[in-house]
């Protein structure tokens, strides 16, 4: 009897659980295209066999999700990818709840660049740097240095990305001798790029756009969009200046307010292991940003991908809490005095 009545309860509390996973669900704010794929395939599918929960996605860009948030003020999704700096905007308008990195053990893994805030952290890495296509700027040009994006025999080639100077503006300051942090230094250098600028790209299918076409055989251009481009049969080469590529890391937090935090915090744990991590350098060459993730050796080696700390330190690190306080005077700057002309 007390057998039958414990399989009773036992039965009722099964129930209950399976009842409660298949109503919840866990919304997740990201970028569409090949980053919602990629966050589905490697993330979100093991996340769902692992706990039952389904995961929906509300897609849009950076600025835009940022934007909408500001304007409802409370969380209409559970969980935000965006990028280190922008996260940090979220931050500061209090959009994201503090973590509790105990209940994301595999966290303790994280390199020292990824430990972003009390409020978001980095889920891959990725360098911006110099994209080209190799059968239409001058024969023998490798870009060993980014000094070479201003030689006159390249006049007119280069895109740059129309919504974040930063990349640029950190170069800059860099061969001037300085930092993104007396950025002004960089200004006279940034001015002599201009003959060398054909467009500017607005987005990440722009900048692919524009590259496939040959419009901008050269690009400051987001790794993993290259490596994607170059899986599609396009003859991009990604060049690793001497002074080392810009740094950047997409983030993930939680969103103030999120009635599913729980089921958040189990995401980003599963987002951090090392098999997962290893996934999203294979699908889409994002480079882990936990050090116990094995990548493949072919993988490994590609230009752009980070999986040593000597690979992580040789980037131009552009501090993210800076790159947010500085974004708004850096477009105004980079508008007026370069996209102008």
């Amino acid at each position: 009897m007390r057998k039958a009545l414990a399989l009773t309860v036992l039965s009722a509390s099964l129930l209950a659980s399976a009842t409660a996973s298949a109503a919840d669900k866990l919304v997740i704010s990201t970028w569409g295209g090949s980053f919602r794929d990629l966050i589905d395939q490697a993330i979100g599918q093991a996340f769902t066999r692992q706990t039952g929960v389904e995961v929906e996605y509300v897609t849009g860009g950076t600025i835009d999700r940022l934007n909408k948030a500001k304007l409802a003020g409370t969380a209409e999704t559970d969980l935000t990818f965006t990028t280190a700096h922008v996260g940090w905007l979220y931050v500061n308008d209090g959009l994201f709840q503090e973590l509790d990195l105990s209940k994301v053990p595999n966290a303790k893994n994280l390199v020292h660049q990824a430990k972003l805030s009390p409020n978001h952290i980095g889920v891959w890495g990725y360098v911006y740097t110099i994209g080209y296509r190799p059968d239409l700027v001058p024969k023998g040009e490798t870009f060993e240095s980014w000094n070479d994006l201003w030689k006159p025999e390249l006049k007119g080639t280069l895109a740059l990305p129309d919504w974040d100077p930063s990349h640029i503006i950190a170069v800059s300051a860099k061969l001037a001798g300085a930092d993104a942090q007396h950025w002004e230094k960089g200004q006279d250098k940034l001015k002599a790029l201009i003959p060398t600028i054909k467009s500017f790209y607005t987005n990440d299918a722009n900048s692919q756009q524009l590259i496939a076409t040959g419009e901008t055989p050269v690009q400051v251009m987001l790794s993993m969009n290259a490596y994607h481009m170059m899986e599609e049969g396009v003859d991009i080469k990604l060049a690793i200046p001497k002074e080392g590529a810009v740094l950047g890391i997409d983030a993930m937090g939680i969103n103030k307010g999120s009635h599913h935090a729980d089921l958040a915090y189990q995401f980003m744990n599963i987002a951090l292991s090392p098999e997962v991590q290893a996934k999203i350098a294979q699908i889409n060459r994002g480079s882990p940003v936990v050090t116990n993730a094995t990548v493949d050796p072919e993988i490994a080696k590609l230009p752009g991908m980070l999986t040593t700390p000597a690979q992580w330190d040789a980037t131009i690190d552009v501090d993210p809490k800076l790159r947010a306080e500085a974004t708004a005077e850096w477009r105004k700057w980079f508008s007026e005095n370069i996209m102008a002309h």
